[in-house]
């Protein structure tokens, strides 16, 4: 499966305030190395994306940064990815992400994080493509999250089907069996 499959992980530029969210990410990036699964992401250096990324790197792995160009000036940037990208603006990033990556996988993170998430969910839902997105459900974090998704359900705003969009599960292990069906 050597640089075949692309997952584009979307997560924190903070490590949160349990240890369990930085433990998934390092684990998370060492499966897929050793699956041989590139790793697609924001390009960080901090919190969960800076963990994700040395744990991918650490096993031996291929991590491609996208990151736009003003919070490189800002030295926010992994300086020893296998490959980074300097975009002129987050629309810029985020569609890169979209377009190189074959699924998504989604860590605790902060508004970015939601933002990234609810983009592809939307553009799914749009059939802008058909890619799957994984919520990885560290510490049970993304509970709430899928609560507002099922209220937008109930209240009509959020057609049935489209709860469907998202695959959740508990653990990195998880995600890679999911993959493995991919």
């Amino acid at each position: 499966m050597k640089n075949e499959l692309s997952v584009c992980v979307f997560c924190g530029s903070s490590s949160g305030l349990n240890s369990d969210y930085a433990q998934a990410a390092k684990e998370l990036g060492s499966r897929l190395a050793r699956e041989q699964i590139n790793v697609i992401y924001g390009g960080g250096s901090t919190g969960l994306m800076g963990q994700l990324a040395d744990a991918t790197l650490d096993a031996g792995g291929t991590v491609i940064g996208i990151i736009p160009e003003f919070l490189q000036v800002a030295e926010v940037g992994h300086s020893k990815l296998t490959e980074l990208i300097v975009t002129k603006d987050m629309h810029e990033r985020k569609r890169l992400m979209y377009d190189k990556a074959d699924l998504f996988i989604s860590l605790p993170g902060g508004t970015g994080t939601f933002d990234e998430t609810i983009e592809t969910m939307t553009w799914s839902q749009l059939s802008v493509f058909k890619k799957q997105i994984i919520l990885v459900n560290i510490a049970d974090y993304w509970r709430p999250f899928l609560t507002l998704i099922s209220h937008g359900v109930r209240e009509g705003f959020i057609h049935k089907k489209n709860e469907g969009l998202l695959t959740v599960v508990e653990t990195p292990a998880q995600v890679l069996d999911l993959i493995k069906q991919h």
